[in-house]
């Protein structure tokens, strides 16, 4: 493709045009004839790598800094939009070949997208899923090279779109992250169904309040042409009285149009009714809490957006089954139960450990730690809810990275002395299962907190090995 088709007609006022082969923002992975953009990272700025980049066989750079290289440069205001604009355009525009959907919120966006993915294939369409736990077309897994966790950079979106567009991909579901909305992942996306599932405190660390947070979320209803929401939540509620675009409410509480009444929950699922347009429905899940509940009805609310009738949708979510990560039972040959949920926000833990104690026998026994590098304010109040919901809590590390383990759990017991609770502390994870396990008693359930889809831990800038599943089956099986 040529220059002046990814960039504009301006280039041809200052430069020839010339022939591009790709896109690359690490120039390590420069190969001849591509565009390499310079993007200002949190731990380092592309600027920098320009000359490695000219080396590597990088034809035209683009950056926002004036830079002193020997092939033309390419100056923006922006280079993060740059490199979405590019990147769409090189690819073809592949995200207008399918219906996208993108699920954004503090909790529930990868449950919500799977459920949607089962809904969908009840319809019989075919359908791509981009989040989390993986990136995956049908049954086939997509590898890029995204350390970004749960939406990828602009770059290997829109590579992600051009492979399911190829493989006739209907319908694509996201996640939707506040920092990809913020630092412009998704610029050029349009999205046929924006879904929000509510806002509890997380990253207070990169948007400072939790009004830029909600900011950012409400980014995505700028850029899609149909809107699901939580108005049980409240910023659901200010996203709705805001929003252009054509609008469902979802909730359990009366006003929404979509409303789930009814709820009973076991440990086999859960159970209730949906009222929409006058009419009742009996739905059910596989997986217990009420928080599945609002998962389940917004990924209703994007499915009858899309004019998935509702027999199909009750079908699709009646498939479902649970979630790499969320409320995971893992199999043991015990008298106890474990399970391993990703709840790592003070919201997360809430429902998680709520969810338990409505089916538990025994105790309920919550092993959690909290992130280091990220934001500190929700420690003490994680610790605060263990205490006043857990009969035992366990205070551990989760992923350190670069900070003192003991210095987080600290900040965590600060939180659960404010109550009556049990509690021990272990800094080791692995120990800290162990001792788990060793003192269950029949009947008990052991939450494994924070870490849920996650098979690695990072203590200081390194991951290691750290799949729960297995540490639970080693020690069982000593």
């Amino acid at each position: 493709m040529l220059a002046s088709e990814l960039i504009g007609r301006k280039w041809l006022d200052e430069h020839e045009d010339i022939e591009i082969t790709g896109i690359a923002y690490d120039s390590r992975n420069v190969l001849p004839g591509n565009i390499f953009v310079c993007i200002k990272g949190f731990e380092t700025d592309g600027h920098k790598y320009a000359e490695m980049a000219e080396k590597n066989g990088a034809a035209l750079i683009v950056a926002q800094d004036r830079i002193e290289v020997g092939v033309p440069v390419w100056y923006v205001d922006n280079s993060r939009i740059a490199i979405a604009d590019i990147a769409r355009k090189y690819y073809q525009n592949p995200s207008e070949k399918f219906k996208l959907i993108g699920v954004t919120g503090t909790n529930g966006k990868t449950t919500v997208t799977y459920l949607i993915k089962s809904i969908i294939e009840a319809a019989g369409m075919c359908i791509g899923v981009i989040g989390t736990n993986q990136n995956i077309i049908g049954d086939k897994v997509l590898v890029t090279q995204s350390t970004t966790p749960t939406t990828p950079n602009a770059l290997e979106l829109q590579q992600l779109f051009a492979e399911m567009a190829e493989s006739d991909a209907e319908c694509v579901v996201m996640e939707v992250s506040s920092h990809a909305l913020e630092l412009d992942r998704v610029y050029g996306c349009h999205f046929d169904v924006g879904v929000f599932t509510n806002l509890t405190r997380d990253h207070l660390d990169f948007h400072k309040t939790m009004e830029n947070y909600l900011a950012a979320k409400a980014k995505l209803f700028n850029i899609c042409d149909k809107g699901v929401v939580n108005i049980d939540d409240d910023g659901g509620r200010k996203i709705a009285d805001a929003a252009q675009c054509d609008m469902l409410t979802v909730g359990l509480s009366d006003g929404s149009d979509l409303k789930a009444d009814n709820v009973k929950i076991t440990a086999k699922g859960t159970d209730f009714d949906v009222l929409y347009k006058g009419e009742k429905n009996h739905v059910h899940i596989a997986i217990p809490g009420k928080f599945s509940v609002y998962n389940a009805i917004s990924a209703m609310g994007a499915a009858l957006m899309l004019g998935i009738d509702i027999d199909t949708i009750i079908k699709g979510l009646s498939d479902a089954s649970g979630v790499l990560g969320r409320v995971e039972v893992v199999p043991t040959d015990t008298d106890y139960t474990v399970i391993i949920d990703y709840a790592h926000t003070p919201d997360g833990l809430e429902n998680i450990i709520t969810t338990v104690k409505d089916f538990a026998l025994g105790r309920v026994i919550t092993l959690f730690g909290c992130g280091g590098d990220r934001d500190s304010t929700k420690r003490s109040i994680m610790g605060e809810i263990a205490g006043r919901l857990s009969d035992y809590s366990i205070i551990t590390s989760d992923n350190p990275r670069t900070e003192d383990p003991d210095a987080i759990i600290n900040e965590i017991v600060a939180g659960i002395k404010k109550t009556n609770g049990e509690y021990k502390v272990i800094t080791d994870r692995r120990e800290a299962i162990a001792y788990a396990l060793d003192n269950a008693k029949k009947d008990d359930v052991i939450i494994l907190a924070g870490k849920g889809q996650e098979t690695y831990q990072i203590i200081g800038k390194e991951k290691y090995d750290f799949d729960e599943r297995v540490v639970v089956h080693k020690h069982l099986n000593k």
